[in-house]
Parts: C-alpha cells; structure tokens; sequence
C-alpha cells in the first residue's frame, strides 16, 4: 500500500492530500529515510511524522484497505 494512503487509512493523517504534501515536504520518514508519498509500506516498517511542534514516531503492524475508528489504531504501534 502506498505511504499517503496508509498515513490516511490509519488515521495517522486525516486526508490522503495533506500526507501527500507532507511526504513532498520531507516531513514523513520511513526507515530513517526521507520517503515519497508512493513508497510502499510493508510490516516492520518504523514511520516519523513531523507536525510542527509535535513528532510522531509508528511501527507498522498490519496493512489494510479499510479501517473503521477502532481498528485504526490497531495497525500501528506508537515508539518513544
């Protein structure tokens, strides 16, 4: 699955456009590496998300299509 589109299925990024610009940005890290909104995740994978102020770090725990508010959760495991 396509970074912009897990970032906004997860609910980790509330619209596919904004992940989008973000990855554009060099604000969205897979790995330790700058990563385009078309990099394509896998399980295992660790995501930071710069917000401003606020820096989110993820590992990727299960990819799917669709999530409902409670399962989106689920998908990631939050990392200090």
């Amino acid at each position: 699955m396509r970074l912009d589109k897990y970032l906004k299925v997860s609910r980790l990024v509330k619209r596919r456009t904004v992940a989008n610009e973000a990855c554009d940005a060099g604000r969205v890290i897979v790995n330790g590496k700058a990563a385009r909104a078309s990099y394509e995740v896998k399980c295992g994978d660790v995501i930071e998300i710069h917000f401003g102020a606020r820096d989110v770090k993820v590992e990727v725990l299960e990819i799917t299509e669709t999530s409902k508010k409670d399962e989106a959760a689920g998908m990631y495991r939050y990392l200090s």
